[in-house]
């Protein structure tokens, strides 16, 4: 396999890419793979999507329009389960 370096990388960039990778549960090594490889040939290698990618868009809903505060009810016991008829058949699987 081939290895690369890359000169005068602004540290901006750097942060972003660290930060990038974390919140895809890589190594920044691997994020940086993963970045060249897609975009060398989209056709062949589709973006895998992470957990991120399912809760961005409420991430951006709650950024651009704020949160809600929920009030959170006291708890309460559980209520009681039914009754079953004495007479009710058992249940047995069907073979």
């Amino acid at each position: 396999m081939a290895s690369i370096t890359v000169r005068n990388l602004n540290d901006e960039v750097k942060k972003r890419l660290r930060k990038q990778a974390a919140e895809h549960g890589r190594s920044l090594e691997a994020e940086v793979r993963e970045i060249l490889s897609r975009n060398a040939s989209p056709q062949i290698l589709p973006r895998t999507k992470t957990g991120l990618d399912i809760v961005q868009p409420l991430i951006d809903f709650v950024d651009k329009h704020g949160g809600v505060e929920l009030e959170i009810p006291e708890r309460a016991p559980m209520r009681p389960l039914p009754e079953f008829a004495e007479d009710a058949k058992p249940f047995h699987r069907k073979k």
